[in-house]
């Protein structure tokens, strides 16, 4: 949510134009696809974190003006919420020991972060959803001093026409209402990307889809919000919720909401850009001066910033981009599925295993997608995020027809570890980075161990001994963050004191 956007008011005419321009942008990348203008395959990955600020004793410190003035690196963004950042890694080629390398810079970059955050009595804590949030934390005076989110916040609001409902049943049972979107702000991730040529980007995207369930069942690490212990990753929900314009009769009349994991497979990187056009009314109708087809007539590489702003605005769970560099037009798929944390080496593990998971199955000769229907590929992905390590997830049978449910660590550890480590292989990444990140998932599986479960058996270790539920909330979060310095993984951690 980093674009930078001019604050104004829209009237009738500025939809028209914009929904023009989008036209206008979408037949400049279908023409840009037939013509094969797209750079070629280069193996380029990147990173993106979502960070929270508390301080302390754990509590939501409302400060990422100050820190970000202190850490003064393009490195470091602001992002929605007032005790939200984010760090962006600069592209790597996906070899090597390109996992070690990621985790140093990640290390390093971080401290410093840390050590300037502590100039203002705060630190970053890498969670997913941070435990000790209120809905007193989460109101509209709180976000960001940023134009696209007062637009933003606007815009989804009016569409609306009333009140965010928030709704999660799980363990236990939330409802509440907000005025504003501030509530996504609890909602913190890492973003994985992959450069692909269109060529290839099908395959990618389909697999992504294909696995969101089971990098959720690994990596949930987000199962509090407001004080009531929900789903193992509450993030998905919650997302959907805040950013929801529909008025609830659109979405009994089936009217998609903007947070989506979509709704088929697809054989075309120009499918989910026309699906956003075609589904999706704007919701900041700004114009550029450019003419995208007039920039391809004259030999130059368009924008499309239209169409990158309406793309930032469809929240898919793998989202489409594209992108320009040196002039040469080029398409990834962003990976928005991981909450964030608990380690850099748990971030890096799950790295690992989306990368090569997404290169072996792509590579397949009979591919997953084509074996197993797109309502099973959501149905894991709401599975894994109620139960996490607990969910039990349908997968193509190996060798037969038909679709069998496992334990989501049966099918991790016995089908999805190995095709992770030759897709790993594939992709030219040294067997001891391989071996290392990989070996934490399958700890994960045997000790039945992640985030999230660390987290809900904390909390409970507190309120057995007597702490009421903030303060055990609290104290989960402080020891969260005392072992999360050690560095060590989270199937290592214990749980008491």
């Amino acid at each position: 949510m980093g674009e930078k956007v001019a604050a104004g008011r829209f009237d009738l005419a500025d939809r028209q134009r914009y929904r023009q321009k989008l036209r206008e942008c979408l037949d400049a990348l279908q023409r840009q696809l037939r013509e094969h203008r797209f750079e070629g395959p280069r193996h380029l990955m990147g990173l993106e974190i979502e960070l929270n600020l508390a301080d302390a004793g754990g509590l939501p410190r409302m400060m990422n003006a100050e820190v970000l003035e202190r850490i003064a690196s393009g490195d470091f963004q602001m992002e929605l919420g007032q005790f939200n950042l984010e760090v962006n890694i600069v592209p790597h080629r996906l070899g090597g020991r390109v996992l070690d390398q990621l985790a140093e810079e990640l290390r390093t970059g971080l401290a410093y972060a840390d050590r300037q955050a502590h100039q203002v009595d705060a630190r970053v804590v890498m969670i997913g959803i941070l435990p000790t949030l209120t809905d007193r934390d989460l109101v509209l005076t709180n976000l960001s001093a940023a134009d696209r989110y007062a637009l933003l916040n606007n815009q989804i609001m009016a569409s609306r026409g009333e009140e965010i409902a928030l709704e999660i049943e799980g363990v236990e049972r939330l409802t509440r209402t907000s005025s504003s979107i501030a509530p996504e702000s609890a909602c913190t991730s890492v973003q994985l990307h992959l450069q692909v040529t269109p060529e290839r980007f099908p395959q990618i995207w389909n697999a992504a889809q294909a696995i969101a369930g089971a990098q959720i069942a690994m990596g949930a690490n987000s199962p509090f919000l407001f004080g009531r212990e929900l789903w193992r990753e509450t993030r998905p929900p919650l997302f959907q919720q805040a950013t929801d314009v529909r008025p609830p009769e659109w979405a009994a009349q089936g009217v998609r909401p903007r947070t989506w994991f979509g709704q088929r497979w697809v054989s075309s990187a120009g499918d989910l850009f026309e699906e956003n056009l075609r589904y999706f009314p704007s919701l900041l109708p700004i114009c550029a001066d450019e003419d995208p087809l007039t920039e391809l007539a004259r030999g130059r590489t368009p924008s499309l910033s239209e169409l990158v702003l309406h793309n930032g605005t469809v929240y898919r769970w793998n989202r489409p981009v594209y992108g320009v560099a040196d002039g040469v037009p080029h398409l990834r798929v962003e990976n928005r599925v991981l909450p964030a944390g608990p380690t850099v080496t748990d971030v890096l593990a799950n790295a690992a295993f989306y990368y090569g998971l997404v290169r072996a199955l792509a590579d397949e000769p009979r591919p997953v997608w084509q074996r197993m229907p797109f309502a099973v590929a959501q149905a894991n992905f709401e599975s894994a995020c109620r139960y996490g390590l607990e969910a039990r997830l349908r997968w193509p049978r190996p060798g037969r027809g038909g679709l069998v449910t496992l334990p989501a660590v049966r099918l991790v550890q016995e089908e999805l570890l190995p095709l992770a480590a030759s897709g790993l292989d594939a992709w030219g990444v040294e067997p001891a980075d391989r071996d290392r990140y990989l070996s934490v998932l399958e700890e994960r599986c045997r000790q039945r161990v992640n985030g999230a479960s660390w987290q809900a058996a904390a909390y409970h270790q507190g309120r057995d001994a007597g702490l009421a539920r903030d303060k055990a909330l609290a104290a989960m979060t402080r020891r969260y963050c005392e072992l999360a310095d050690t560095q060590e993984p989270v199937h290592t951690w214990p749980v008491g004191a």
